[in-house]
């Protein structure tokens, strides 16, 4: 068992947003957490017509986002509107940016 540095009762407590930001930080997890945030906020980025045939899975490392999409018609259709989707998920600045979407149909 670690022993109590006399020190730690001197310290005040800090938030818990504040101590998890830091550790997300030094961790290097921050860009991966900001990246993902489109997730979450996939319909009011691409719209309610697109967000009910489709459903945002993940975000890689490198920036790719898949998304499994209900037909093979929207798979098509969303391949083409490819540039128009990254611009949308890119347009809040302050996050990594989404590079690629990779489409697969839905199971």
């Amino acid at each position: 068992m670690r022993k109590r540095d006399p020190e730690d009762k001197k310290r005040k407590p800090e938030a818990l947003g504040n101590v998890l930001g830091a550790f997300l930080k030094q961790s290097k997890l921050e860009e991966r957490v900001e990246a993902a945030q489109v997730v979450p906020e996939w319909e009011s980025l691409v719209g309610k017509q697109i967000a009910t045939v489709t459903k945002p899975i993940s975000v890689t490392q490198d920036g790719t986002l898949f998304v499994s999409v209900k037909t093979n018609g929207w798979m098509t259709e969303l391949s083409l509107m490819e540039p128009q989707l990254l611009r949308a998920l890119n347009e809040k600045g302050g996050r990594t940016r989404i590079k690629r979407i990779r489409l697969q149909l839905m199971r």
